[in-house]
């Protein structure tokens, strides 16, 4: 299997022209845009590959969410309408923790397997350290971080395999991915952002997507619109909102983290020091 995936029945293959067409009846407001990474997840404190496995949050994840919705709930003008997250509980609990220390635990939660983090295929499960010991470090680096290199796959009778999951059961096999690079999960978010998030922001709702590394990174390609090249050496901290103040056309007028600056530069540097 590719690991490449349809895009959404009747979609526009790119937000910009959806963007460009209602343009035109969009209200005065900015439309904005908050992206929230989810916090800290079991298995990222042990520095596993994690991808579509379902593991919780640690205490310090979920300390991160409050802190995240704290921040988000304490800014200036910034009124979350609606919530997208993935099918993947890190993911799901973060947002409901976020939501509550707002106070917006009120607001429509949309939930959707597009956003779900990338598919590490066989790496899932395994320790980073260990890994790049077996394989050597400039090949897991590879396997990480290329745009457009995938892992192995995955086994069809693995437990890690989607296609064993109920949570998945109403989605067609051959969507279920095998494996990914981040090129695959562009090609699988893009659709899902122009046909749910994009008309929300240009109907004028304040939309917050909490997701994970690999799904937000892809999402900010498309949004910020990074190359291929310049998106390997984007790092996404958890627990940290992340606005986009956008134009009628939802093209980026400024963007910019809530919270200190040293804590989410030191949080970045956490992540990119991760050995895979």
């Amino acid at each position: 299997m590719n690991g490449r995936l349809p895009a959404c029945d009747g979609t526009v293959s790119h937000l910009g022209r959806l963007a460009g067409r209602a343009g035109a009846r969009y209200p005065a407001d900015v439309p904005t845009l908050v992206l929230l990474r989810h916090g800290e997840s079991a298995w990222n404190a042990e520095n596993r590959f994690t991808g579509w496995v379902d593991v919780d949050l640690t205490r310090t994840g979920e300390d991160e969410a409050r802190a995240a919705g704290e921040l988000i709930g304490a800014a200036s003008g910034l009124t979350v309408d609606v919530v997208h997250t993935s099918v993947l509980t890190r993911a799901v609990r973060s947002a409901d923790l976020a939501l509550s220390a707002a106070g917006r635990s009120y607001v429509p939660v949309r939930r959707h397997w597009r956003l779900n983090e990338r598919h590490y295929g066989a790496l899932q499960g395994l320790d980073k350290k260990e890994t790049a010991a077996a394989h050597g470090a400039e090949q897991v680096k590879l396997w990480r971080r290329s745009y457009s290199t995938r892992p192995p796959e995955v086994a069809r009778d693995s437990e890690h395999h989607p296609a064993n999951d109920p949570r998945y059961r109403l989605v067609p096999p051959t969507a279920l991915p095998a494996t990914e690079c981040l090129e695959d999960v562009v090609r699988r978010l893009v659709p899902y952002y122009v046909d749910a998030i994009a008309p929300e922001l240009l109907s004028g709702l304040t939309v917050l997507v909490v997701a994970h590394g690999n799904s937000l990174r892809a999402l900010e390609k498309e949004i910020e619109h990074i190359s291929d090249e310049e998106i390997v050496d984007l790092d996404i901290p958890t627990g940290a909102p992340r606005v986009y103040e956008l134009d009628e056309s939802l093209e980026v007028r400024e963007s910019y983290y809530l919270g200190d600056p040293e804590k989410l530069r030191a949080a970045a540097e956490a992540v990119a020091r991760q050995a895979g």
